[in-house]
């Protein structure tokens, strides 16, 4: 049986500008998926953070936002599964046990958020566990973790590897609120903790992706706790 490797991609992939670089991302799937079980797990990106502001602003609550932030994503799965046409399972599982189930199918595999309350970088990790990943690959809009926002600051050092422990300390300091941008959140690092997972933040491009699927030193490695 092949072994299972979860790739998030953030929202910024689906975006209407990125049209071609979708089926580039399609080929790269299926090319991948002659060695291993790929599982996708789409962001909701700029369009879900569009609905969010707008919903926000008419007074919906934070669960409801959570949930369109959930729809938004799964449709961005669809132009994915879309793009890999019979090579994918047909629909974005809406559950853990349908995702699990999607895999045994031995097709490639695209969700997008599952549970309101939980980020995509969460849906992400919590598949992993369920799949038994080798892999679970953080594909972002940047390099990887760094010890500030490099969109912001071009002081911003990047790690090659980071401690979990660290890693947590640094988000805690973060907001949850729904649409809010982040490249992982305390329910993903618990997941990652407890299953040891082996997990890397990248950059979201296929030359990268291929480098981090066989093991090189790409983005940032999120370094577990020893036993």
């Amino acid at each position: 049986m092949k072994k299972a490797i979860v790739i998030k991609f953030s929202g910024k992939v689906f975006g209407v500008e990125n049209i071609k670089i979708l089926k580039d991302y399609a080929r790269f799937l299926v090319k991948l998926s002659k060695t291993h079980q790929p599982i996708v797990v789409a962001g909701g990106g700029k369009i879900a953070r569009h609905f969010i502001s707008h919903a926000r602003s008419s007074g919906a609550d934070e669960s409801s936002l959570d949930e369109l932030g959930i729809e938004i994503s799964r449709l961005n799965a669809k132009l994915l599964i879309y793009a890999l046409k019979d090579k994918a399972y047909p629909h974005p599982p809406t559950s853990l046990k349908e995702a699990k189930n999607a895999v045994d199918s031995g097709l490639i595999v695209v969700a997008g958020g599952l549970h309101p309350g939980q980020s995509t970088n969460g849906t992400a990790a919590l598949i992993a566990e369920k799949v038994n990943a080798v892999q679970f690959l953080n594909a972002t809009d940047v390099k990887g973790i760094y010890d500030s926002d490099p969109n912001k600051s071009k002081k911003a050092k990047l790690f090659k590897t980071i401690e979990l422990k660290k890693l947590r300390g640094m988000l805690v300091k973060e907001d949850s609120v729904a649409g809010g941008y982040d490249l992982m959140d305390i329910v993903a690092l618990k997941i990652i903790e407890r299953s040891k997972i082996k997990t890397r933040v990248i950059q979201s491009d296929i030359k990268t992706l291929e480098k981090a699927v066989k093991g090189l030193a790409v983005g940032t490695e999120i370094v577990l706790p020893k036993k």
